[in-house]
């Protein structure tokens, strides 16, 4: 994206502004909380609920509109494919999104723009990084709930072009050895938005621990029945959060794949590996801004700062 500066005259000239990597924020996906935002996009209605979280995604959108990004680019668990990572370059998806297991909580209408030159900068930078790639571009593919969860939590408006990424990685059903390609992933992605200039914000949507039950309430929104799945599973993101909040991101290399070995993680399928290693393992601490459980699963909204850009 190009910028025109107009130079006074006698003024020293200035170079155009540099691309790069704003900020990344865990921004875990599930339906139930935009059903309790109850926006105009989606057809079921709500009395509330799991509002900690909700309350610290307004944080992260008051954040995100202060920043003034060129484009959001989202890696979604949900969004999965055997063969390579695949990136949507179709220039304005549009459709409804439904759940297939709280299809009463989540049947939203969507309707957005992709930053299409960046979308196949993508493409190209994963491929040279040595990764399997493909464009999306057939018209009219669903887009997933886990894309749509954190991109609609981040930002309601849909006003900001957005770019959406793949899980090759599978969450469940491969380990944590599968982390290393995420890494390759995260370089390629940051090499892709440097190029095109763009001044971008991540989002990885992913849960921490995701043993969830299986049986709901008669009201979904129950908060007197919404708890931790069982205390190994707590105590396992209690762990892995402690990290975040008080070592450098690098220490994450280690407690990502321990905090898979201890818990059924949904960060398996890579997301978070991703964010954290393009934006380069930042040398500082994440800033936790809110943490629940919904339905069981855990759940952290988390926001690391890029590059000055």
């Amino acid at each position: 994206m190009s910028r025109v500066f107009r130079l006074e005259p006698g003024a020293p000239e200035r170079a155009p502004a540099q691309g790069g990597i704003i900020a990344g924020y865990l921004s875990p996906h599930p339906p139930h909380l935009i059903y309790a935002d109850n926006p105009p996009q989606n057809e079921p209605r709500s009395t509330g609920g799991w509002e900690v979280l909700r309350w610290a995604y307004d944080e992260v959108r008051r954040r995100v509109r202060a920043m003034k990004p060129d484009v959001l680019v989202v890696h979604a668990p949900h969004w999965i494919t055997m063969v390579g990572h695949h990136v949507n370059c179709v220039p304005h998806p549009r459709g409804v999104s439904v759940e297939p297991i709280f299809p009463h909580l989540f049947r939203y209408h969507y309707d957005f723009r992709t930053d299409v030159e960046l979308a196949e900068a993508l493409v190209t930078s994963f491929e040279d990084h040595g990764l399997v790639a493909r464009a999306m571009r057939e018209e009219g593919v669903r887009v997933d709930y886990a894309t749509i969860g954190a991109l609609h939590m981040v930002n309601p408006k849909w006003d900001i072009p957005v770019v959406s990424i793949s899980a090759n990685n599978n969450p469940y059903f491969y380990a944590e050895a599968e982390l290393g390609q995420m890494e390759v992933l995260g370089r390629a992605t940051r090499k892709a938005i440097e190029q095109t200039g763009r001044r971008a914000v991540l989002l990885a949507s992913n849960s921490l621990s995701h043993l969830h039950f299986d049986r709901e309430t008669e009201l979904p929104e129950d908060m007197g029945r919404e708890y931790p799945y069982n205390n190994s599973q707590y105590r396992a993101d209690m762990t892995l959060l402690e990290t975040v909040r008080t070592k450098p991101s690098s220490a994450l290399k280690t407690a990502i794949p321990e905090h898979i070995k201890a818990s059924e993680a949904e960060t398996k399928s890579g997301s978070l590996t991703w964010l954290l290693s393009a934006l380069d393992w930042p040398a500082t601490t994440g800033d936790i801004l809110g943490y629940g459980t919904i339905i069981g699963t855990g759940n952290a909204v988390i926001e690391w700062r890029g590059q000055d850009v």
